[in-house]
This record gives C-alpha cells, sequence and structure tokens, in this order.
C-alpha cells in the first residue's frame, strides 16, 4: 500500500453525471488488482474532509496509469469533477481484497450503475469470457457497456424503467442465464440489495459469488472501526473490517 501524490492526466465526462479519471500513479498501478480500491483526498476540500473511496477501474502498470470511475452524487465528488487535468491528488492504495482469478465455472459479472468499475478491471484480467448484467434505474445509468463487447464479453441490460434493455431489476437476466447454465462463477458490485440478492442465488445454486462490499469508511486502513461487516467462517460470527478484510467476501460468508 503507498500513500503517494497523482497528478490528472484526463478526464473522460459519461453521460447521467459520470467520469472517468486517469490518474498517473506508477506505484499503485504497479500493484493494483481487480476488487481493490484506492482512497481519495480531494485538494479543495478542507483538510478536516474525509477522503473518499474508489474502485479501480483499470490499471496499466507499464504506463503507471490508474483509472476510477465515479458519479457526482455529493460534496466530494463535486469538488473532484471541478478539478482540472494537472491537479495532484494524494492517493492511498491499492487497498484491500481482490477477486479471485480461478473461475469454476462461465464468469457471470454483475453490477449495479456505476458497481461496473471494478468489473471492467476484473474482466480484462481473467482467463475467460463470460457475460456482463448490468443494471441501472435509467439507460443514463448503463455504463461503458461497448468496451465489454469490444473485449469479446457478452453484455446483457436491464433496467428499471425499460429505456434501456430488458424492464426491470438486473436479477433477472440473471436468473434466465442460471436456469440455462448454473454452472457459473458469480461475481457482483452493487447496491446492497443487489448483492444480496446475487448472494442468495449463488448459495441456492450451489456455487461460488464474490461480492464487493460498499461501507462507508472513515480512515480506510482498518484502525477505526466504521466500515465492519459481520462474516460467518467454519460457523463463527465475527466483525470484518471492509477496507482491509474486505471488500470482497464469498456470498456464503456474509451475515445480512
Amino acid at each position: 500500500m503507498h500513500d503517494i501524490d497523482a497528478t490528472i492526466l484526463d478526464i473522460r465526462t459519461l453521460p447521467g453525471n459520470y467520469a472517468v479519471l486517469t490518474l498517473d500513479a506508477p506505484a499503485i498501478a504497479a500493484e493494483a488488482r481487480p476488487g481493490q480500491f484506492v482512497h481519495v483526498r480531494v485538494p479543495t476540500l478542507e483538510p478536516s474532509r474525509l477522503r473518499r473511496p474508489f474502485s479501480i477501474y483499470d490499471a496499466d502498470p507499464a504506463a503507471g496509469r490508474l483509472w476510477i470511475l465515479y458519479k457526482n452524487v455529493g460534496l466530494g465528488t463535486a469538488a473532484l469533477a471541478a478539478l482540472p487535468a494537472g491537479t495532484r491528488l494524494r492517493v492511498l492504495g491499492p487497498v484491500g481484497t481482490a477477486f479471485p482469478l480461478d473461475p469454476k465455472g462461465a464468469p457471470y459479472l454483475v453490477a449495479g450503475g456505476y458497481g461496473v468499475a471494478p468489473l471492467w478491471f476484473l474482466a480484462t484480467r481473467l482467463p475467460r469470457k463470460g457475460t456482463l448484467f448490468v443494471g441501472g434505474r435509467t439507460a443514463a445509468d448503463i455504463l461503458e457497456t461497448e468496451r465489454f463487447e469490444a473485449l469479446g464479453w457478452t453484455v446483457r441490460v436491464a433496467t428499471q424503467d425499460g429505456s434501456r434493455g430488458q424492464a426491470g431489476l438486473v436479477t433477472l437476466p440473471l436468473d434466465e442465464a442460471l436456469a440455462a447454465n448454473p454452472e457459473a462463477e458469480l461475481y457482483a458490485c452493487g447496491p446492497d440489495g443487489m448483492l444480496k440478492a446475487v448472494g442468495d442465488r449463488a448459495i441456492a445454486h450451489g456455487i461460488r459469488g464474490w461480492l464487493s462490499l460498499d461501507k462507508h469508511m472513515v480512515c480506510g486502513v482498518g484502525a477505526c472501526l466504521a466500515c465492519v461487516q459481520k462474516i460467518r467462517r467454519n460457523g463463527v460470527e465475527r466483525l470484518e473490517r471492509v477496507c482491509v478484510d474486505g471488500p470482497v467476501f464469498e456470498s456464503r460468508e456474509i451475515v445480512w
């Protein structure tokens, strides 16, 4: 883990108030693995403001580049969105556990909105192609699907308002795929309700489901215990820190 100054090289805006930042961060890019995140201090906020966690969207160790995808939804991300290229950010990372890269069956990636970010990084590193299931409230929340398709992945889309893909929740196309091919491995990132639904399906089908949890974090290094989650292993329940013991957990471990 490194705590470094990283420079914003490029800002690519996406529909729906989303953006992708390209950072010059060689030390972090060299070690980043899919599912890990960075903890960013936004320089224009007051010094007392907390850092913001962002999933690593992609990393290029050779070029020393790191990418994060985020949505402008609050004070911190609004301040981040206002920064020009050339700004230096204090970035801690890579933090946390990663997704395993040894799927036992067809990899099914399940994303809710910008939960697609760590799943793109994962898709570029998995040894076999599979299917991305991505859901959102509207078409504007469906991000970067063309990149998955160009990489050779099948993409299934669901929106709650029916403005793109199947009308309804992302679990609808996932259920159809599991009915046709239950020998899969699930990887998911998104809101808790979606994660629990995906985890329940993994358990019901007797397959592995890897869930990236999203908790409010303070320190990002496991010291403050603000982001704990109840986990059960070998019949024993304990609280673990999502920032360093996670954010990726296997579905059968999580006590909702």
